[in-house]
């Protein structure tokens, strides 16, 4: 097993490796930069070592390339009430934001 990282951001955590694209929330701070940092490493796997974080690790980050900005599938919310002619329908697509895994940098 090569390297690899888990990463926060979003409130949400993902098993990143370099030269995977993953889609995370729309980081509003990102926009218009080529490099994002992902700094909020629990966990990285280097070679044989591990290091994992109280509750993050110290040095660490995760450098990726922005792929730009992408929308997620349509959802569809719909609530109907029985024998009251009552019906709502609502749509809902998520923002995302594409990143390509550049490096895993450890700290000290």
């Amino acid at each position: 097993m090569g390297n690899y990282a888990i990463v926060e951001t979003g409130s949400k955590q993902y098993w990143v490796e370099p030269k995977q694209v993953i889609e995370v929330e729309l980081l509003a701070a990102t926009e218009g930069q080529k490099e994002v940092l992902l700094d909020q490493v629990l966990l990285v796997q280097d070679g044989a070592k591990v290091k994992i974080g109280t509750p993050t690790v110290s040095g660490a980050k995760v450098i990726c390339e922005n792929l730009g900005a992408i929308r997620g599938p349509k959802t569809i919310h719909y609530r109907m009430r029985r024998r009251k002619s009552s019906r709502r329908k609502h749509g809902h697509r998520q923002d995302y934001l594409r990143l390509l895994i550049k490096e895993i940098q450890v700290g000290n």
